[in-house]
């Protein structure tokens, strides 16, 4: 039986029931549906923004196998035609709530409809952490940007602030250093934590420059950000300087807005923690990709996340009998 849900693409329809629903489509959720459909599974993918998540906003990925360099944008179509392509079903709409029914799971809609299945992957991923400082939400598409590739183009020749000290801090600095007049790293420690590579080719751009053990304490400005005030944490000076923009990168928050609190463990960051199966302390839910508690989040260990978590779900939710071709890789032809 089916029925068509808001949102949908009116040309398709979704089912009421699926053998897994993977909520989010990045990467974590899209290798998971390609998981799911190659071992035999009927898969859902619901995504309520872009599918491809926040890869869309990379601007150059070069460490995804395969790919010497490839555009965020670009791998994100090629991973959904890649699903499609297996018959995945995809669903632009809200999550606002999941429920454990033993053998069954509900994934509740913002609209009211609920969609079946055996097995839930949770693949929300996470969005920016925000410094917290004064101005910083007024100032929000005013000079305050989370998104070099989104926003970069309104400063040219312009003086702007990346804050951070990983990877993806240092890479956007120099994405940045493209078009911006100067580019200031603004990092609470003395080094920075991003990878070597990242990091040689930051020192290497004249253009770019660096604030060691400093924070952001207020941003200020009329109607878009003018100034910073800054503070020096080793000395404790604090003061203030011209800037006409400030891109954070400080580190995620994992979407888990929609979740009960009650049914999930999470660490201190809120993060969901899961077993080497991805699987939650809940029998048939997984957490893959961003949303998880994991050491490194990068296109590659969400991919794996994806693959893992839909390898058992199917063993052990869908094909209780049998272990699916999919579980592993056939070397021979």
């Amino acid at each position: 039986m089916f029925f068509n849900v808001d949102g949908v693409n009116k040309k398709s329809e979704i089912k009421q029931q699926y053998d897994i629903v993977i909520i989010g489509g990045g990467p974590a959720g899209i290798a998971a549906a390609i998981y799911a459909l190659q071992g035999g599974a009927s898969a859902l993918v619901i995504e309520k923004a872009v599918e491809g998540g926040q890869m869309n906003l990379t601007d150059i990925i070069e460490n995804y196998p395969g790919f010497k360099t490839i555009k965020g944008e670009e791998l994100s179509t090629l991973m959904k035609e890649h699903a499609v392509h297996f018959g995945a079903d995809f669903y632009d709409g809200k999550v606002v709530e999941l429920k454990d029914e033993g053998p069954n799971k509900m994934v509740v809609m913002e609209n009211g409809k609920t969609i079946k299945s055996k097995a839930i992957i949770i693949a929300s991923g996470s969005n920016p952490r925000k410094l917290g400082v004064k101005g910083e939400k007024e100032f929000s598409s005013k000079g305050v940007s989370y998104c070099a590739s989104c926003d970069g183009h309104f400063f040219k020749n312009k003086k702007i602030a990346v804050v951070g000290g990983g990877n993806t801090a240092v890479e956007e600095a120099v994405y940045l250093s493209n078009i911006a007049k100067e580019v200031y790293i603004i990092h609470r420690r003395e080094k920075l934590r991003a990878d070597k590579l990242y990091q040689d080719r930051a020192f290497s751009r004249n253009n770019i420059k660096f604030k060691w053990n400093s924070v952001i304490e207020e941003i200020k400005g009329k109607d878009k950000v003018e100034s910073l005030v800054i503070k020096n944490l080793k000395n404790g000076e604090v003061y203030e300087e011209l800037f006409d923009g400030v891109f954070v990168f400080v580190g995620l928050v994992p979407e888990t807005s929609f979740l009960n609190k009650d049914l999930f463990e999470f660490d201190e960051y809120g993060f969901l923690i899961t077993d080497e199966n991805m699987e939650t302390k809940v029998k048939g839910i997984y957490a893959v990709g961003d949303v998880r508690k994991k050491e490194l989040r990068q296109i590659v260990t969400a991919v794996s996340d994806g693959a893992i978590a839909a390898s058992h779900a199917i063993r052990e939710y869908i094909n209780e009998d049998q272990i699916p071709s999919t579980a592993s890789i056939n070397l021979t032809k």
